[in-house]
């Protein structure tokens, strides 16, 4: 048996945006269906490292290829007085699914938003078909919440 390439996480750089970008697209198409614009697409990618106030990416590498990646975005609650952080573009590469990527980019944010006073908990959302990607997030504690999400998209 052959041992299993090393897993690293690390913050994501501007070298990663067109991977990023890549991943997004990718995302979209295959749980939404959706045909992202990539002039758009990139234009939010980037605007992430030129203003950290929107939040920051997390990738997971092995071999200096990057195999996954997760944006964590903030929202700030008046009832806390504190902020959540939102994991949202989850991606992880076809070849590297259920070896354990997910999991370690989860377990990062968890340990930088756990001892944080300013962080109140972690937020995520999930297509209501997406079962495999559930059962993922309930194994790592997460539970679903009592919130439906409602919206009104004036882009796609």
């Amino acid at each position: 048996m052959t041992a299993q390439p090393e897993i690293t996480i690390r913050e994501a750089r501007r070298a990663d945006i067109e991977t990023l970008v890549g991943f997004n697209a990718a995302m979209a198409t295959e749980t939404e269906g959706k045909s992202l614009d990539l002039a758009t697409l990139i234009g939010g990618t980037t605007s992430v490292f030129d203003d950290p106030k929107k939040g920051f990416y997390l990738v997971a590498e092995v071999d200096g290829s990057v195999v996954g990646s997760l944006l964590v975005v903030y929202e700030w609650s008046d009832w806390r007085n504190s902020t959540f952080w939102w994991i949202q573009s989850v991606y992880v590469r076809q070849d590297w699914r259920r070896k354990g990527v997910y999991r370690m980019l989860h377990d990062r944010v968890h340990q930088a938003a756990r001892p944080r006073p300013d962080v109140c908990g972690i937020r995520l959302y999930v297509d209501q078909d997406n079962l495999p990607a559930q059962a993922t997030y309930t194994s790592l504690g997460m539970s679903k919440s009592h919130y439906d999400l409602f919206e009104i998209d004036f882009v796609l």
